[in-house]
Parts: structure tokens; sequence; C-alpha cells
């Protein structure tokens, strides 16, 4: 039986106008599908567009072209009651646990937030539940009474992803939700993400550019560069058999744990730097940095396509 699809993105694009008329195309065509119960992996350089992504999908940002669909509802233009309705089946947990918690609410107030605005439970129930949330992200009782500068980077992620679950969403998007962590912390956030997934079926879409980290939790992979989509596959296959360029590189600059294979292996170092996302190169935007460049990519964007089953890339070398 196929797999049951929860989000679709078609088309999806984001533009922002900046000065001198200039357009910057954040996102620019994105097309995916994430499953019911999976972990989708979104992954690239710092300012590749997938944070953008996040926030155009949760409907933070207004989409400028495309379409989102939702347990196959089109929610791409949502307003009002529509959309605060659709709040509550997807919620986001923000890279910054410093800069996303109101440091004048106590944390209990921070994780009912959403309780409150959604008319959930009241008195001693919502009590209750803020307290059980915490528990389930590994926190105190206790903890409910203070404020969030009393609490270390982790502890705080913990009380951000308590606040999303506060109104039992079946989507998470994640953006970048360990970057701002000690590496120490790193894995005890990524195995509560885990856990929580297994107990409440919840689906993700977690956004990161530590492709490392992203393979323990991902089931399937989204690579992106300059805000396109250029190959996506199953984790095993992206780790396996990666077929566009950049892709390679990102995964040749992950450490390998035996000395033996890190010693022989190819190290592969891009030339040059990302360009400047207002004034992109023609045809592929990749060309520029890749060690595979043909005249080709200069002339003609390559077609985002299925090359192997379940294997999507956007490169001319696969025509």
């Amino acid at each position: 039986m196929a797999a049951e699809p929860i989000l679709e993105v078609r088309s999806l694009k984001k533009h922002f106008q900046v000065g001198g008329g200039k357009t910057l195309k954040a996102v620019d065509d994105l097309n995916f599908a994430i499953n019911r119960g999976e972990t989708f992996g979104l992954v690239g350089e710092s300012g590749c567009g997938k944070s953008t992504a996040g926030r155009t999908i949760i409907r933070l940002y207004e989409p400028t072209d495309g379409q989102i669909l939702f347990d196959g509802k089109n929610i791409t233009h949502l307003k009002g009651a529509e959309l605060k309705q659709f709040n509550r089946s997807m919620q986001m947990v923000f890279q910054d646990p410093y800069a996303s918690l109101n440091p004048r609410m106590t944390v209990g107030n921070i994780i009912a937030e959403g309780i409150d605005i959604h008319g959930l439970s009241s008195g001693a129930k919502r009590k209750e539940r803020v307290l059980q949330l915490l528990r389930d992200v590994g926190l105190n009782d206790e903890h409910a009474g203070r404020f969030p500068h009393e609490f270390s980077g982790g502890q705080r992620q913990r009380i951000g992803i308590a606040r999303a679950l506060a109104i039992e969403p079946e989507f998470i998007i994640a953006d970048e939700p360990i970057s701002a962590l000690d590496v120490s912390v790193q894995a005890q956030v990524v195995n509560l993400f885990k856990k929580l997934q297994k107990e409440r079926g919840l689906t993700y879409l977690f956004i990161a550019h530590d492709l490392a980290m992203v393979k323990h939790i991902s089931d399937r992979i989204g690579v992106m560069y300059l805000g396109k989509l250029i190959e996506v596959t199953s984790s095993d296959k992206l780790y396996a058999n990666p077929l566009h360029p950049y892709t390679v590189s990102l995964l040749s600059a992950i450490p390998i744990p035996d000395p033996e294979i890190e010693r022989r292996r190819e190290r592969i170092i891009l030339q040059g730097e990302v360009p400047n996302p207002l004034n992109p190169p023609s045809g592929c935007p990749f060309r520029t940095r890749c060690p595979k460049a043909m005249p080709e990519c200069a002339k003609v964007m390559p077609e985002y396509m299925e090359v192997e089953p379940d294997h999507y890339v956007a490169c001319h070398l696969y025509y």
C-alpha cells in the first residue's frame, strides 16, 4: 500500500522584494511530499532558503506562488479562524532557544499559551497538562514556575518542544533545533524528538545543515541550494549513493570514525563562494562551483526528475 502524504508542497515559491527593485528568490519552485509518521530532513548551507521554506509551509510567511496541501486540504491562503484551526495541526520548534521564549513569562505560562489561545483546558486540568508536558520532555514539575533565563540552552529547547506539543499537533517543523546547542546536548535533543515521535505518531520536517545528525533522525532527506531542491531520496540511499555533485561534496566533509578509511577517501573542497541570491547564475545555480559543470549547465536549468525509484535529482548529468 502506498504511503499516505500528510503534507504536499507543489511548486512553492517565496520571493522578497528588496532595495533597488530587486527580487530575492529565497524559495523557488519546491516540490516534495512528507508521509504520515516519517521524518523528512531538509539540509543545505546557511542562506539556501530551508528555514524560509519551513516558515512558509507553516504560514508564518505568505507564499508568493504554489500550493501547500495538508491532509489533502489546500492551506496556501488560509486566513482568520481557518488559519487558527490549522495551527492546531502544525507547530514549530525554533532554532534559537534563547530568542524564542518570552523572558517575562514563566515556563508554565509559555507552555500553556497555545492551550489558552485554543481554549483547550483551564484551572486544574490546565496545570496538570503543563506539568505532564514538562515530564514528557525530561523536565521537572518545579520548573513550571521559573523563567527562561534560569535554564541552559538544552533545557530551553525542551521547553520549546513542550510548547509545540501542548495543543497536540500532528506535524512539527523543527527549524535547526540543535544548531545553537552544545554538541554534548545535541544528541539528547535528537533522541527526545525520536522518542516523542514514537509515542505520539508525529510527523517531522527537520531542518538542519549538519548532514551527519540529520542521518540519525530522517527517513528521507531533501538537499537545497540557492532556494531550489536539488536532490531527494531516502536517508540510506543519499549516504550510500549521492547523485548530485553538491550532495557528494557535502557528504565528503563528514568525518568517518575509522582512521584507515578517513585517510584513503577523497575530500571534495568546493571552489568559490555561494553566489549572491539576488544575482544567481544562469542555468543550474550550482554550476559556478561544480567540479563536473558542462556548457549545457550555464544555458538550461536542469529539470527536477526521478532518475531512480524514489530518487529525485536536478542535474544535467542524469538526463
